[in-house]
């Protein structure tokens, strides 16, 4: 007659762990490498005005930022208290911004120079006169594709009804 052994109990062996810091390392470096910063140091304080309406734009690759705004308290000695045009990272001149959609378009592929898209981003509080002449210079330069970025508006609430 056969004979049954009972089975041991067998134990579960543990997880290694020596390959966790290079797992962790390997998060990191992801993650540094495919997180975006952010592309300009703002000088002009820019708070967009509230909109009810707002489209997102979709390829923003191919979307220009203007920046209008009273320069920050670091660069009012410099610049004084006005509002003033800051292309990329430099304050700059109506004149300029001529030579600024120039240089955006030559950096952009042939096919997407058409696509162009080129975002004002004013503060709520700048005078309509500067907004008028960027647009007047973005007109000449025959950018006519204009943006303007705003912020969602906080929901009203509904009380009393």
């Amino acid at each position: 007659m056969a004979k049954f052994r009972k089975e041991e109990k067998k134990s579960v062996k543990a997880i290694s762990t020596s390959s966790l810091p290079d797992i962790v390392f390997m998060l990191l470096i992801f993650f540094m490498v495919s997180t975006s910063m952010r592309q300009v140091d703002l000088r002009v304080r820019v708070k967009t005005p509230e909109a009810t309406e707002i489209k997102k734009l979709e390829q923003k690759s191919l979307v220009s930022y203007i920046y209008i705004g009273k320069p920050q308290k670091k660069f009012e000695r410099l610049f004084g208290t006005e509002p003033r045009v800051q292309l990329n990272d430099q304050i700059s001149t109506v004149t300029d911004i001529r030579d600024f959609i120039a240089a955006e378009r030559d950096a952009m592929d042939e096919v997407d120079r058409q696509l162009m898209t080129v975002s004002l981003k004013i503060d709520e509080n700048t005078k309509m006169g500067v907004v008028e002449d960027v647009k007047q210079a973005l007109r000449k330069a025959n950018a006519l594709k204009i943006n303007y970025s705003a912020r969602r508006a906080a929901p009203k609430s509904q009380e009393g009804i």
